[in-house]
């Protein structure tokens, strides 16, 4: 198999198990079968816990350069949450806090 019709492959091999992940709750719940009660917990729970376990990423590197990385990368945070709480739109508040964030590392 040479190298285009590989590369074609896999792009399709990855669309459709993609796609099919996508499909597969919809084909499963399709409005007439009521969800588990743990799947509908899992709903409420799980996005404040990958947003928790996000902000732990971005801040891991605080303990090591308080001042080059801590500083900008807890103001920036500070930002992100203050500009959420006050617009309520996320895109807003990713671009402020992205680019305060880009700011203060090149002036520390």
């Amino acid at each position: 198999m040479n190298r285009p019709s590989y590369l074609l492959v896999s792009i399709l091999v990855a669309f459709f198990v993609t796609f099919m992940l996508r499909a597969l709750p919809f084909m499963f719940f399709n409005g007439e079968k009521k969800m588990p009660i743990w799947l509908e917990q899992l709903g409420k729970a799980l996005p404040s816990s990958i947003m928790a376990v996000l902000v732990v990423y971005c801040l891991k590197g605080v303990k090591g350069d308080p001042i080059g990385i801590g500083l900008p990368s807890l103001v920036a945070s500070l930002i992100v949450v203050l500009s959420y709480k006050w617009r309520r739109n996320t895109f807003l508040s990713i671009i402020l806090g992205t680019t305060l964030y880009m700011v203060l590392l090149r002036f520390f």
